[in-house]
């Protein structure tokens, strides 16, 4: 039979029954729904965990100061006051290809009072000029600070979201005065709403300013940064004296044990930083970046060959990989939930081919004897199985395309469109009309048309 012959017989063959066609269907339809909806709701979810992340920085590497061991006592990662704003500049300048931008790293914490009203930030952190694009902030009024600004420690701040709606209430915050730790700064800029982070927290919480303005006004750093080297003061770097600047307390760090740093240069005042944020260029593996900073820092810190490093270096990308793989795995479980409906309604289909090749073996004994090959009867049943399944597809790709848009709309789930997920729906249809329609129409087939006009 020519393929046109054998696609109407198959249509007037489902028509003669539409309602019994209709309920075979339907649990193909509810698989397919299912899994498109599901699909499609995960791909939003992982669209928005990398969104957050984006924002966050994502393609940033964080260098922390090792862990030291004080008495005995290990500090953890971060313990060790290693890192300074020139090792951010020195890896810009020797990681062109691979980096993009680096900035310092100081953090803080205070009050923070306007007029009679006070708050208290989540965060004040401090970076260079290339801090708001490493971390993804975007200035939504006014602007940010500069490198000048930064290197004369100028008094001056961008403020989140957060604390210009509860500091500067129907007032506009450009220009106006702000007390940290008793010191009058000029907020020059106000961030972008970003919302919370993977972990729930505020980021627009937060208080922005130029590293050195932290380290010299609010922390007590500056004056005279004392290296020791092998337990003995040896060298000494001069950087802004801090009387220079309005601060509230100077700070020392303890005394440390030497082991196992015992010939490398250990900073015992403040003009470290608390890390270092580095942002990659985009394709660059965040491995490979991290072995090109190693010998950098290394250089930086006058590390001999032989001594451990006296930094760490995390990959924030690697959270991102985490959250996104869990997000796959329990999509991928929901949708192979939704796929035992599809086996139910294969199953339902394969009941419902039977019975029609019991309803119609008259039918098929007269085409045999009319001429009709096995193999014609065969196609003929396996492709109304085949069309069966296809519609019930389409259906459902429209009803999960449905679902999925009221869940965005009325839900507020992320949900992103996926043509992988159509296209494998209508797949999965078509090897399930195969799968469960072969064996009755093989037996369709196999039929003898003698014993088939016999039937009653």
């Amino acid at each position: 039979m020519k393929f046109g012959t054998l696609f109407m017989t198959c249509l007037s063959g489902l028509v003669r029954n539409p309602m019994r066609a209709a309920l075979t269907v339907l649990g193909i339809v509810i698989g397919i729904a299912a899994v498109v909806a599901i699909y499609e709701i995960g791909e939003g979810s992982k669209k928005q965990v990398a969104d957050r992340f984006s924002s966050m920085g994502a393609n940033v590497i964080n260098v922390f100061g090792a862990s030291v061991s004080t008495a005995g006592v290990s500090s953890g990662m971060g313990g060790r006051a290693s890192l300074y704003a020139e090792d951010a500049e020195a890896i810009m300048k020797e990681c062109p290809d691979l980096v993009s931008s680096a900035s310092p790293y100081v953090r803080t914490s205070g009050q923070v009072i306007v007029g009679n009203q006070n708050w208290s930030p989540r965060s004040i952190v401090g970076g260079n000029e290339h801090y708001l694009n490493i971390e993804g902030w975007k200035v939504a009024q006014g602007r940010s600070f500069t490198k000048k600004q930064v290197e004369e420690a100028a008094r001056v701040c961008l403020i989140g979201n957060t604390i210009a709606k509860n500091l500067y209430t129907g007032q506009d915050p450009i220009g106006q005065d702000i007390r940290i730790k008793d010191v009058v700064f000029t907020v020059i800029g106000v961030l972008d709403t970003k919302g919370a982070d993977g972990m729930g927290n505020d980021q627009d919480d937060c208080l922005i300013l130029p590293w050195n303005s932290v380290r010299t006004r609010l922390t007590g750093g500056g004056g005279t940064a004392v290296i020791s080297k092998g337990g003995a003061a040896n060298s000494s770097a001069t950087v802004s004296a801090t009387a220079t600047f309005s601060t509230s307390a100077v700070s020392f760090y303890p005394g440390t044990d030497l082991q196992p740093y015992s010939n490398a240069p250990h900073p015992l005042r403040t003009r470290t930083v608390d890390s270092l944020l580095v942002q990659i260029k985009e394709g660059v593996e965040p491995n490979t970046a991290m072995d090109a900073m190693t010998p950098v820092l290394r250089r930086q810190h006058q590390l001999e060959p032989g001594v451990l490093d006296d930094f760490e270096m995390r990959d924030r990308s690697q959270f991102v990989k985490m959250m996104n793989e869990t997000t796959a795995t329990i999509s991928s479980l929901l949708v192979a939930v939704a796929m035992i409906s599809l086996v139910v309604g294969g199953v339902g289909i394969m009941n419902i081919m039977m019975v029609s090749v019991t309803e119609r073996t008259r039918e098929i004994g007269l085409r045999m004897a009319v001429g009709a090959r096995p193999r014609d009867i065969m196609w003929q049943f396996l492709l109304e199985a085949i069309l069966l399944c296809l519609c019930g597809g389409v259906i459902g790709i429209g009803l999960g395309r449905l679902a999925s848009m009221f869940v965005s709309s009325k839900m507020g789930w992320p949900t992103a469109t996926s043509v992988e997920a159509m296209i494998l729906s209508v797949s999965v249809a078509a090897a399930i009309g195969i799968i469960f329609g072969w064996y009755p129409a093989w037996k369709a087939s196999k039929l003898d048309p003698i014993d088939a006009l016999h039937h009653e």
